[in-house]
């Protein structure tokens, strides 16, 4: 619930807004929004002292053709780091950042609950009968906020969830969803009681205070308040699509009756076809993967049963582009070409003979490989999810020893940039696990919780790798703290970088922007775009103190790799373009609603209005020149800062100098539950441990 002070508040916004005032009375009526399209970069309001020298408003941009501004890229930027987070929407952790489109205001001025889609969330209580509404709120420290349960994020879950009606999600259904999974038709009181708990949870919120670093990189450098999901579902769809740009459309189409049943020793199954819509595990290293050489890892805490595992992945992907010229040569080495390789002929073609300077990558996911936490120099896999590593589930790069050569563990990262040994430009992802590199237990703020409910934390919540259910915020954030502290502390590699800081998917937490659908999956839902998710662009080329509001997924990261390092756009590539031209066809366009077209059956990472680069997200100043590059400290934080728990003793808000949104506009925070409010209903549900905190 909110409420709105009666005293009109003004919102003081940067130069290149408008400074409105709110209106008495929401509905009551905010100030109207006007219907044009604001610029594609705005400032954020309130510049603060250590950027303020740096500081260059958006609306005075020169006037510098796209050609010069890619120009000037591909001089300035000769590596690029990806720290991809998991599971949370752009509302959960920036949607009371001022200046962006969040959960209160559009980024320019105030807006009404009225105007915000899904704003108030309805069910109807199944032993009542009445209706039940739930309306966004904050957790903070007081809250334990630096960790939480997962909420459903299927495909079938998010479809019920953003609520599609006349091909317009309506982001109403978050609420009811998590409800009626556990409440069903034929409730019982502990059932009901965890489905109200869950429909609570996936309406709150968070910021500066529980997650000080990540709005400290928010508003020195670039955030992106309108990049999606790719997939309108859970993990390991999203981490295939962050280098293919999508989640299997082009072999679906390629393969519309492929046999998904499997049979190898004693194990029989049936394979997840693409396009992928779960978390699968990839068919390199599970069960059904013969090989005896070069295997790869599995993951000891993950489902691998005889029906969770997916079918070995077969079309173009940034590591395939990234052989440039040696890719004939690299996939001669494949070790399965008959099962690898046959829908990728035309691109290796292709991509040959553009001759282009292969690129460097690295893909540095936590237990993958020997880790500093593991014993006697054994790898022992257990922080590794293996459905969250994206490039395992493509055989050319699982089983071709010269291109999976450059999948590692997260520890060899830390340790190649402390030995100055990382592989002289290029792409590279980092990626967190179960657990963390750095032994610590989660952030548990509130003092009064119980040392029964801490030890049931402790055991379930220390990863970092920001996913909900087994990771620790500020766990993760500490991660990325430290990987990006020793990008900045090498000048070498800080001069020439851009940091990419973003997320696979939503986990089914409430954002209020619908996403465009672009695709219908084999079971008639909505398959693309998911919801929002958070981006921030870090680089010495960086704006500073910006929101970028262009419109893209995983496929502008994609681009944005392309245009720096000059690669094909993976939808140019032949066989997926042939794809994309057959999908669009009575043979896939009935599974979608009568009349829409199946247009993006594909990679879609060529520039367009419903698809843009992150190029927004540098300072077209900088690169020419004009104003200094924005120095490496501003992208640090001090060791103390990051080894210290909680972070700035939970009051981040006020040392990073961020007032949120809400605050700014005097919203009272009323969170649900009127005392009762179980921000772990899955890990400490309250109906059998009645002694469980809650707030």
């Amino acid at each position: 619930m909110i409420k709105i002070s009666k005293s009109g508040l003004a919102l003081t916004l940067a130069a290149s807004l408008l400074q409105v005032s709110l209106i008495q009375g929401c509905g009551k009526t905010l100030a109207p929004e006007k219907t044009s399209q604001p610029p594609a970069v705005t400032a954020q309001p309130n510049v603060t002292p250590d950027i303020a020298n740096y500081f260059n408003d958006p609306a005075g941009d020169p006037q510098l053709p796209r050609a010069a501004l890619l120009d000037l890229l591909r001089q300035r930027i000769k590596y690029v780091f990806v720290i991809f987070n998991e599971n949370h929407s752009f509302d959960n952790e920036y949607g009371t950042l001022p200046g962006v489109n969040g959960i209160y205001s559009n980024g320019l001025r105030p807006r009404c609950a009225g105007d915000t889609p899904g704003f108030t969330q309805t069910y109807t209580d199944q032993s009542t009968g009445l209706a039940v509404t739930v309306q966004p709120f904050r957790l903070g420290p007081d809250q334990n906020s630096s960790f939480m349960d997962s909420v459903d994020h299927s495909n079938a879950g998010m479809a019920a969830k953003i609520d599609v009606v006349n091909g317009v999600p309506q982001m109403d259904g978050y609420a009811k969803r998590e409800y009626q999974r556990f409440a069903g038709s034929t409730p019982t009181t502990a059932r009901e009681e965890e489905g109200t708990q869950f429909a609570r949870l996936v309406m709150s919120h968070i910021d500066c205070d529980t997650i000080p670093f990540f709005w400290h990189w928010a508003t020195r450098f670039t955030i992106f308040d309108n990049i999606f999901a790719t997939e309108d579902g859970p993990s390991t769809p999203n981490a295939v699509a962050m280098i293919s740009g999508q989640i299997g459309q082009t072999q679906w189409v390629k393969h519309p009756n492929a046999n998904p049943s499997i049979t190898v020793g004693n194990n029989t199954g049936a394979l997840n076809l693409p396009p992928l819509a779960s978390d699968a595990q990839p068919f390199y290293g599970s069960q059904f993967d013969t090989t005896a050489v070069n295997r790869q890892p599995y993951g000891p805490k993950e489902d691998y049963g005889n029906n969770d595992i997916a079918m070995n992945l077969t079309f173009a992907s940034l590591p395939l582009t990234f052989q440039g010229k040696d890719l004939t040569r690299v996939m001669a080495g494949n070790l399965n070409p008959d099962l690898d390789l046959p829908d990728i002929q035309q691109d290796i073609a292709y991509i040959r003979g553009l001759n282009t300077k292969p690129v460097n990558w690295g893909w540095y996911q936590e237990g993958y490989g020997l880790e500093a936490t593991d014993n006697d120099g054994v790898a022992s896999h257990n922080s590794y999810v293996s459905h969250h590593n994206g490039a395992q589930y493509f055989g050319y790069i699982s089983n071709t020893p010269a291109v999976s050569a450059s999948m590692h563990g997260l520890t060899d990262f830390f340790t190649g940039m402390a030995n100055k040994n990382l592989p002289e430009g290029g792409v590279f992802y980092i990626r967190g696990g179960f657990t963390n590199l750095i032994g610590e237990e989660p952030v548990t703020t509130n003092s009064h919780t119980p040392a029964d409910e801490i030890a049931a934390i402790n055991a379930a919540k220390a990863g970092d790798d920001d996913h909900p259910g087994y990771a620790d915020r500020q766990l993760s954030e500490a991660m990325a703290a430290r990987a990006i502290n020793a990008i900045a502390s090498n000048p070498d590699i800080w001069n020439q970088c851009a940091i990419i800081v973003t997320y696979d998917e939503t986990d089914g937490l409430y954002d209020h922007v619908p996403p465009r659908i672009l695709s219908y999956g084999p079971n008639g839902l909505p398959l693309s775009r998911g919801s929002r998710v958070p981006l921030i662009l870090i680089s010495p080329f960086a704006r500073t103190h910006a929101v970028s509001h262009v419109e893209g997924d995983h496929n502008s990261v994609i681009e944005t790799i392309n245009y720096i390092f000059g690669l094909p756009a993976l939808a140019s590539l032949p066989d997926e373009t042939q794809a994309l031209r057959q999908g669009n066809s009575s043979n896939f366009n009935r599974f979608a609603p009568a009349g829409f077209k199946q247009e993006y059956l594909g990679p879609n990472d060529i520039n367009s209005p419903i698809s843009e680069s992150l190029l927004s997200g540098f300072d077209p100043k900088r690169l020419m020149g004009e104003s200094p590059p924005l120095p490496a400290s501003l992208a640090k934080i001090e060791d103390q800062a990051v080894n210290s728990f909680p972070h700035y003793n939970g009051n981040g808000c006020k040392e990073i100098g961020i007032i949120p949104e809400d605050v700014r506009q005097g919203i009272t925070n009323s969170i649900p539950g009127e005392g009762h409010f179980n921000p772990l209903p899955g890990t400490y549900p309250t109906t059998s441990n009645p002694d469980a905190i809650t707030f």
